[in-house]
């Protein structure tokens, strides 16, 4: 089987297309490479926009995944414009176009951003959907567009993913669990913004089974899936991280609570997940913690703008380097 993976030298990419391969896969990725490349020798590259891309290229693929965007809240925040251009109308354009080129099946990298604020309540694909910051609007566009594509010969499954954390290649330490272990690890201390609020938390190695099991499944399915490693709050996931490192590195890690308001409160049910594309996650923030631990040596540099989305997104813009942003930037 033949895929074509957009935003595939991203954080998960990174991650993913190794595992694809080791399937017996062949692997293309369309990529702008603002991040570097990590990626194995034997992946084909198209580095090329993905407004660029015509039905003619995609007619050799069996199934697309889309893993490009924009990646999180502050990104969006900072260019709503270019957030919803690229989560919203770029997914839409590909899905479209692997349609007319008789691609099998897409699979679209959404977001649980999508459940905006919820009380208390496990969310599952069914529940009403309420963001209103631009990273979740554009997320449900996305999701919206390719789901309009589905019928018994193209496939769309749209993979609502909690928040990825762990090791990649093409690292990030602007997520939350790597984030703390950052400053764990660098300044001794953790904060916490709002320890009441949910999230799904999602390890990186959960994340590309889900993508494998999308893959994988039997070819009449399409729809939303939610896709997490298990519901925290954040006050737990910084409780987690200092007593996994403190166990580990033998080291002393300060808590630094604070109450700010935060709009952006879910957590949700994975059982559809299991029950239809059987995924069954293995991650945990403890296993995240220990995944970080075993590859430290190769991200100690931790303020280096490579591992900030934000960062690296502003450096760009400030070299004209960004006519037109359709690279993953980290989903």
């Amino acid at each position: 089987m033949r895929l074509l993976v957009a935003g595939g030298a991203g954080y998960l990419g990174s991650v993913l297309i190794p595992r694809l391969l080791d399937r017996g896969y062949e692997v293309d990725v369309v990529e702008l490479f603002w991040f570097g490349n990590h990626l194995p020798s034997q992946v084909g590259i198209l580095n090329k926009d993905i407004f660029h891309l015509s039905v003619t290229d995609l007619k050799a693929y069996d199934q697309v995944i889309f893993l490009a965007g924009l990646s999180n809240d502050p990104m969006a925040e900072y260019s709503p414009s270019k957030n919803f251009v690229l989560n919203a109308a770029a997914p839409a354009y590909l899905g479209y176009i692997a349609k007319n080129a008789k691609v099998k099946r897409y699979v679209y990298a959404s977001s649980c951003s999508v459940y905006g604020y919820t009380e208390n309540e496990l969310y599952d694909e069914t529940r009403p959907v309420g963001s209103s910051y631009p990273y979740g609007i554009s997320k449900l566009q996305g999701e919206q567009a390719a789901l309009q594509l589905a019928n018994d010969e193209f496939s769309v499954i749209c993979l609502r993913k909690g928040t990825i954390s762990g090791y990649s290649p093409r690292m990030r330490l602007d997520l939350i669990v790597n984030t703390m272990f950052k400053t764990a690890m660098r300044d001794e201390v953790i904060t916490v913004n709002n320890p009441s609020i949910w999230r799904p938390i999602l390890s990186i190695e959960d994340a590309a089974t889900a993508y494998i099991r999308a893959l994988e499944a039997n070819a009449r399915i399409s729809g939303v899936f939610n896709l997490a490693s298990g519901n925290y709050t954040v006050g737990e996931v910084a409780d987690a991280v200092r007593s996994r490192l403190e166990e580990r590195m033998d080291v002393r890690i300060r808590l630094n609570m604070k109450h700010v308001q935060d709009f952006r409160n879910y957590k949700v049910s994975t059982d559809k997940a299991a029950n239809v594309l059987s995924f069954h996650p293995t991650g945990s923030v403890q296993s995240i913690v220990d995944d970080l631990i075993r590859n430290v040596d190769k991200f100690r540099d931790w303020d280096n703008t490579l591992y900030s989305n934000i960062q690296t997104f502003k450096a760009l813009e400030e070299r004209l380097e960004i006519p037109s942003i359709t690279s993953e930037v980290g989903a």
